[in-house]
Order: structure tokens, then sequence, then C-alpha cells
């Protein structure tokens, strides 16, 4: 007989996983106006007093080259005031247990990071990214794989001096927006390069949306065979064909237990104009639409972990509030299907029920509840033939 339950059918998927929200951080990178300084404090408390453990908040390089993040410090501080603190509290959240991540590309936002920690503000975990095409990586950085690995290993000590985790993202895993194919035996090296300098966990990262569920499953695989710690991996998918959903059910049969995304589906590469000014960013865009390249939706992919009985830690409800939220900040309406169509709700909706059927159902003398005629057999038979086979003769 088929085996129907997936849990023994892929043995390492979790019942319970971790959700990161990424939304201040990589979601309005992309924005080509920009997010007020009170949108993002808002948005990034009212995600963590929804559930969200794990939140990035914003990006320590220089606001010259993205400026949407030029009040960095702004929304550190304000996350890390008393006040918030109290909400939290009051909340019933673990403050202490809250990791917040800046990305920090280069080491001069990696020391900016330090300074920030310091004088009491700075967060939790910061955040470096190779690419395993050199060409990808070098219009990232600005520098050489061998330079940039060297100056990982810096950084990566700098943060452990004061406390810091270090996340080390390997990009390009499934394809280069640049180069076009990679091998996925690359990212699976450079994730153990990472854990060689020292780095504390690594996102793994399909930055433009080559991923398909087949190579998902199979690097995962790949990686937790190398690697068996799923509370070191981090899965980062992008949504450009409407497939990532796919992409997430294969990783968790893979075993991977950490995810991320962001409201609305918002983000991709770092935009090159802000209001009414072109800015440096990282060059043009790679795709024909930028609309439609954000990561994937945050809403949806809780939703769907909800519905396959997977444990959380989120209000279910508060996160699509905040999704309809974000349109009205964004100003557009976003790729979130949960935030218009809602959950699968096991009550159902009676209220759209069609009425007299109990009066019909007395009325022709049946039981509440049947659902086949009372002359034929309690299960269903087969014929032998059946189907095609039956009409063929």
């Amino acid at each position: 007989m088929t085996e129907y339950d997936l849990w023994k059918i892929f043995p390492r998927m979790p019942k319970k996983v971790t959700l990161g929200d990424i939304t201040v951080r990589d979601g309005f990178q992309h924005e080509e106006k920009f997010i007020s300084t009170a949108a993002k404090i808002f948005y990034a408390q009212e995600m963590i007093l929804a559930g969200a453990m794990e939140i990035e908040v914003t990006n320590l390089g220089n606001p010259a080259g993205i400026p949407q993040f030029r009040d960095a410090e702004e929304v550190l501080a304000a996350l890390r005031s008393d006040s918030f603190k109290k909400r939290c509290e009051r909340a019933g959240i673990k403050y202490d247990e809250i990791c917040m991540t800046a990305v920090s590309i280069r080491e001069p936002a990696v020391d900016r990071a330090i300074e920030l920690r310091k004088k009491g503000i700075g967060p939790d975990r910061i955040l470096m990214m190779v690419s395993t095409d050199p060409e990808h990586h070098f219009a990232n950085s600005g520098t050489t794989l061998s330079v940039y690995w060297k100056e990982a290993e810096r950084c990566i000590q700098k943060a452990r001096d004061v406390g810091m985790k270090m996340c080390g993202t390997v990009s390009t895993i499934w394809g280069s927006p640049i180069t076009g194919a990679t091998k996925l035996e690359d990212a699976v090296e450079f994730t153990k390069r990472w854990f060689q300098i020292g780095a504390h966990d690594i996102e793994h990262a399909d930055h433009d949306g080559s991923a398909s569920a087949a190579q998902v499953y199979r690097y995962f695989s790949m990686v937790l065979d190398a690697m068996p710690n799923p509370e070191a991996h981090l899965c980062h998918l992008h949504e450009t064909k409407r497939v990532a959903s796919a992409s997430v059910l294969a990783a968790l049969q893979a075993g991977i237990t950490r995810f991320e995304g962001t409201l609305g589906g918002l983000g991709g590469q770092p935009a090159n104009f802000l209001d009414d000014c072109p800015v440096r960013g990282t060059g043009e865009y790679y795709y024909k639409d930028p609309r439609y390249v954000g990561l994937i939706t945050f809403e949806d992919l809780l939703v769907q972990i909800d519905e396959l009985g997977i444990e959380h830690g989120y209000d279910v409800d508060r996160v699509l509030w905040l999704g309809e939220k974000m349109e009205k900040t964004i100003g557009r309406r976003l790729r979130s299907e949960a935030v218009y169509n809602g959950r699968t709700l096991k009550e159902g909706h009676p209220e759209f029920g069609r009425p007299g059927l109990s009066k019909l159902i007395q009325k022709l003398g049946e039981k509440p509840g049947q659902k086949a005629p009372t002359e034929w057999s309690p299960k269903a038979i087969l014929p032998d033939p059946w189907g095609p086979a039956a009409w063929n003769k």
C-alpha cells in the first residue's frame, strides 16, 4: 500500500519551523520611494508582536548607494527602546530571545554595526554574502571572491569579539541572472567555507527565482547530508514565476526548518532610483519587469505552513492584517493571495449556504447527513471493469 503520511515518507520533514521576517530590509530595499522611518519602525515592531523572533531591520552599508536605509540608527534605536521592550513584555514576548539582523555586506558596514553595538542599539546578527558566480559577486560587492573571503574572515572575528552573530549568505545556488547555470556542488562547498572561517549560520539564497522544487530538494538534501544541523541553515527564496511555494514544500521535505519572506512579496535588487533621483544601487536591474521580482510572500508562506499543520508561533490573522496595511504603505496591489482570500477555515463559511436544505431533507424523508440513496450499498463497490475499460467493451 502507498504511504500517505508526508512525515513518514520524508522523515527529515519538520513539525516546527522558524519563519523570519525581512520586510523592512530586503522588502523595502527595492522600493523606488523612500519608506518613512515611522513605517519601518511600525512594521518591524508589529511583526515582532505578531510572532517574529528572527527579523532583518536595516542595511548598514553606505547610504550613498542605498539611501533607503539612511535612517538605520533611528530604526535600531526604536527597536532597542525601553517602551518597545515593555510592549513585548506585556504581550508575553521574550525580548532577549529576538534576533535582530542588519545587513553588512562590506567591512565598513561591519565596523558600523560594532560601533552601534557598543552604543547599545546594534544588531544581534549581521550578514555578509558571497555568490558562487564571480560576476554576480563582483556586481554586489565590487571585489573578487578571494579578497572577499579574507575580508569575511576578519569580520567574523570582529563580530564574535563584541557578541554579534555572523550569517554567511550563499547566493546564485540555482543559477545566476548574469552568467546563467551554476553548480549545486559549488554552493555546498561555499557553505563549508563559511563554517570553516567561523560563520554562525548560512542563508541559502535564490536571488532571482531560478530555483525549482526538484533542485531545491536535491540541494538541501546535499547540504544536510554534509552538515546535518537544520538550525545552521536558512532558506531564502525569490518569487518570479509563482513556483516558490512548491520549493518551500521541497525544502521542508529535505529537512529545512528555517525560512524567511516579506510582506506582500516585496524586495529584490536594491533600487537604482529613489523618489525623484537615480541612485547607485547595484546598477541596472536584472529583470524585464522589476515590479514582480520580490521574495516569497510572507503571508502566503505562513498560511501554507499553518495549513500543513506545522508549528510556527505567529498570529496568522494579525500578519494578514499587516499585509493589508502594507498595500496602503506601498500604494499598490502586492503579491499576497492570502491577504485577499484568507485561510481555508475548517469550520467553513456557513453564511454562504443556500437556505432550505434542512426543510428539503425533512420533506423527502431523508436522514440528516445522508449522502447516497438508502438502497445503495453502505460503501461504493467498483464494478469490473470500471471507467474507460467499461466504456471500451
